[in-house]
């Protein structure tokens, strides 16, 4: 999952498409299971520049609601 989210989509739909294909599951699943990811210490030990990337940018959404 953090592979796919460190890559940089060319436009809209084509990350979905992706996680269709790659993973086999819905882009509602993924994000679901990203999100449970981001708390997990050793996601943060394996990629801190993207698990910290993608923490700023939820609270950011969390932060504007």
């Amino acid at each position: 999952m953090l592979a796919v989210e460190r890559r940089g989509w060319p436009g809209p739909g084509a990350k979905e498409r992706a996680i269709r294909e790659r993973l086999g599951i819905s882009p509602t699943r993924y994000y679901q299971l990203l999100n449970a990811l981001l708390d997990d210490p050793r996601a943060l030990a394996h990629d801190p520049v993207t698990v910290n990337r993608l923490r700023r940018v939820r609270e950011e959404r969390r932060a504007r609601r």
